[in-house]
């Protein structure tokens, strides 16, 4: 959950359905393919080309751009469409780490089922901003270990809700999260400075949220029925 204080611009180098409930084993193995389950990106995307705002207002993707970004409402999901930051925040690993990372917080919102935080070089994940007067998550049906679809460059990559992040920016996501989809996971210097979609599926939850192949698989499921009710 980390509070910038450098601009990222800089640092960027330019940036079970209804209920949701899913038990699987956990598996803490960076996934292998970027595109995941049965559901295109162009379908996905064919749903999200028009936005209903449900936010008060709008958010920044950096500290130093104007806010542009709503969140946006559809039949059992929110999206958002913005950059994508690089959150290498929660467990020490080999490149999430203070010496990797200028903001690195060796803790993460959300916590795995044997209480540590959250790996951010393995483990899928995005930050939602923390509740403000501009959108409150958890009042949306937004919850933590709840699946995301993230999408960039015609690629599906399953998500959950790991992390928080400042009240007034939007768009960022794990290290592994970057790295499925092509992206530069670098911390400092990678990212994405647009083009990132990503799509929250309401009143979802991966248990144990570590488990990427549970997400892949409650993701799948939660896609092909956003599908079919927008």
């Amino acid at each position: 959950m980390r509070i910038r204080t450098l601009t990222l611009a800089a640092a960027s180098g330019a940036a079970l359905l209804a209920a949701g409930v899913l038990p699987a084993s956990a598996s803490g193995a960076t996934p292998r393919s970027a595109q995941e389950g049965s559901v295109s990106a162009a379908d996905l995307l064919a749903k999200v080309t028009s936005c209903s705002q449900i936010s008060s207002g709008k958010y920044k993707t950096d500290d130093e751009t104007s806010a542009t970004i709503p969140v946006c409402g559809k039949n059992g999901a929110v999206f958002w469409k913005a950059d994508m930051d690089i959150d290498c925040d929660g467990q020490r690993t080999t490149n999430c780490n203070e010496d990797r990372d200028p903001w690195y917080q060796d803790d993460t919102a959300f916590h795995q089922s044997d209480g540590k935080p959250l790996k951010a070089e393995s483990l899928p994940y995005i930050v939602v901003p923390s509740s403000s007067s501009i959108w409150n998550y958890s009042s949306a049906g937004i919850k933590g270990g709840g699946v995301v679809a993230v999408i960039y460059n015609n690629k599906v990559e399953y998500a959950v809700v790991g992390d928080t992040g400042p009240t007034k920016i939007i768009g960022e996501a794990s290290y592994a999260t970057a790295k499925a989809l092509g992206i530069d996971p670098d911390p400092a210097t990678g990212g994405a400075d647009s083009g990132v979609t990503y799509i929250l599926f309401k009143n979802s939850k991966v248990s144990p949220i570590e488990s990427h192949s549970a997400a892949v698989t409650l993701g799948d499921s939660l896609a092909k029925q956003f599908l079919a009710n927008n």
